[in-house]
């Protein structure tokens, strides 16, 4: 793995534990951490020894969102940057072959809520909380913020959450279906960890078409997501990893999925 000055990689077996690591800045994305946590995503997602991913972040908080101290670069356009920097890692994880389960420690505030929402699962530490604090600073969500947020909450309970700049704290979140679990802060990476571990032994074919399978549902008409799901079971049904899985059904044992 490449060495990063702003992100740590760490390998664990089949899982990888993925950290923006600016903790003075409370994990705030400046120009250097999106390009290091890009090429970070790339090689996490081509290792095919790694089966699950976690993002999180150094430190009191997952990230603050964007950098806004970091020098403005001669002909900056904010809508070229979201585009051209935070959109790829963004997509890279949406579009990763592996879960990306986000363990979201303190704050998990502007396009550091994007992040968090993007991957695939959640862990949230019992004192975290999503924030759009955008309409504070005259600004509206980004990185993909009302997409997941109006397709989880709502059309209105996302337009009063980002008018009104309410902190969702991780108890609430859970109760929404914007997080998946909330633990202990103290327990937050090791609780996240056993999950991971626990995901990393089934079988990686499965766990990468059904997320390509949902990926279509949240877009496709009921007709057409029937189709990618028929599709998407053809590969599942006639790989190795399948007729292993049935052998070991039927032989009630423990299977071993190699991912083929």
């Amino acid at each position: 793995m490449t060495d990063f000055e702003t992100v740590n990689v760490e390998l664990d077996g089949p899982v990888a534990v993925v950290t923006m690591n600016r903790p003075e800045v409370l994990n705030a994305f400046n120009r250097q951490m999106l390009k290091e946590l890009l090429v970070a995503v790339q090689e996490v997602n081509d290792n095919e020894g790694i089966r699950v991913v976690i993002l999180t972040g150094e430190g009191r908080s997952f990230s603050a969102g964007a950098d806004l101290s970091e020098d403005v670069e001669e002909g900056f356009s904010v809508e070229d940057a979201l585009n051209t920097t935070y959109k790829p890692v963004l997509m890279a994880i949406t579009e990763a072959p592996k879960p990306w389960i986000s363990a979201v420690n303190g704050a998990a505030a502007g396009v550091g809520s994007s992040f968090a929402m993007n991957c695939d699962l959640t862990v949230m530490a019992e004192d975290a909380y999503l924030y759009q604090a955008f309409a504070a600073i005259g600004l509206i969500p980004d990185g993909g913020a009302t997409w997941h947020l109006a397709r989880t909450i709502g059309r209105k309970r996302t337009y009063e959450l980002i008018a009104t700049g309410e902190k969702l704290r991780a108890a609430r979140c859970l109760e929404l279906g914007l997080c998946n679990r909330v633990v202990p802060a103290d327990q937050l990476l090791t609780e996240t960890r056993a999950w991971a571990q626990e995901l990393a032994a089934k079988a990686p074919l499965s766990l990468r078409y059904a997320k390509q399978a949902l990926n279509t549902a949240m877009e496709a008409n009921v007709s057409d997501t029937f189709g990618r799901e028929a599709q998407l079971q053809h590969l599942c049904i006639t790989s190795e990893d399948a007729k292993e899985g049935m052998r070991a059904f039927m032989q009630k044992r423990v299977p071993e999925f190699k991912g083929r």
